[in-house]
Order: structure tokens, then C-alpha cells, then sequence
């Protein structure tokens, strides 16, 4: 039996297809943006880099929980 990923990382199969980029460097895109406030980051990712809310939020939640 496989252990389901859960909580934000279980976007991260989609976010990598639908955008072609690596969690690692959407990772380090939300490091060196310049804030460390989480809707601040989510609009920057949806303005920015195109993403859509859910994958956005997604990859800041999980990024901020790891630490910057």
C-alpha cells in the first residue's frame, strides 16, 4: 500500500505539468520575491507567473511551513 501525499504538497504533480517548472524552483522563485507575507506571495505568483489560486496557494503554504 502507497502512503498518499496529502496537504499542499499533493498539488505538486499538477503544478509541475500544467507549468513546466520544477517545485524547487518555484520554491526559490517564492524565497527571492521580495516579501514573506502569504496572499502578497500568492498574488505575485498569480500575477506574475500566471498560476491560479489553488497551486499558488499551495506552494506558498508549503514553502512559508518549510521555513524561508
Amino acid at each position: 500500500m502507497t502512503d498518499q501525499v496529502k496537504g499542499p504538497a499533493s498539488y505538486f504533480p499538477s503544478i509541475e505539468k500544467k507549468y513546466g517548472r520544477p517545485i524547487a524552483e518555484w520554491q526559490q522563485i517564492i524565497r527571492t520575491c521580495g516579501t514573506t507575507k502569504h496572499m502578497q506571495i500568492v498574488a505575485h505568483l498569480k500575477s506574475e507567473h500566471g498560476l491560479g489560486h489553488g497551486h499558488a496557494n499551495a506552494l506558498v503554504a508549503h514553502t512559508l511551513a518549510e521555513g524561508l
